[in-house]
């Protein structure tokens, strides 16, 4: 069977977008290639088409997730917004509530330190990218203070977010995420 030019890009994008979703949402090793490639609606021996290995489709997966975050922090860059908008939006209730959908560092961080070293690299690469584009959003200080506290506000945000979604207490859920804002915009603020 012949397929359209492109076929096989989309194809691809369709696997990253399948897999991304699944494993933010159940983690890295609860996730299997047959359920990834059921839900894409496609057969197993398809996904070697695509990727050499899981251990591949994660690396890709992470930069693809990655860059898409990087892409809205540069987009607030360029629209001007402040960090403390950058700040709200990511330790919000909507975040919290879209685990699949959402930062793929606070889904999956704990699962990356235990994989091998590229993909440890490759997670890292993106994550100081991300440092640095913060750091552009905070006004106070000089070009290394700014990175400190974008460190510092990038770790508040993650933390906050990883235990607003593993308590079960809605109230607690909530207490977290707000005092984690008034403290990543107090740290953002500080002279």
């Amino acid at each position: 069977m012949r397929y359209d030019k492109g076929h096989k890009d989309e194809t691809r994008r369709h696997i990253l977008d399948v897999a991304s979703a699944q494993f933010r949402e159940n983690g890295i090793a609860a996730v299997g290639l047959a359920g990834i490639m059921s839900e894409a609606g496609l057969t197993n021996g398809a996904f070697y088409t695509h990727f050499a290995s899981k251990e591949e489709l994660v690396r890709e997966v992470l930069a693809d997730a990655l860059a898409r975050r990087e892409a809205r922090h540069k987009a607030n860059i360029e629209n001007g917004t402040a960090i403390e908008a950058t700040i709200r939006d990511y330790l919000s209730t909507r975040h919290r509530d879209r685990t699949g959908a959402g930062c793929p560092t606070a889904a999956l961080v704990a699962e990356i330190a235990r994989h091998p070293k590229p993909t440890r690299q490759a997670f890292t690469g993106k994550i100081a990218d991300i440092v640095g584009l913060m750091a552009e959003q905070i006004r106070h200080g000089t070009p290394e203070e700014r990175r400190r506290k974008a460190i510092a506000i990038y770790s508040t945000m993650v933390g906050a977010l990883q235990l607003a979604r593993a308590v079960s207490d809605r109230q607690l859920s909530d207490e977290i995420l707000d005092i984690a804002v008034g403290t990543a915009i107090a740290i953002a603020n500080e002279s």
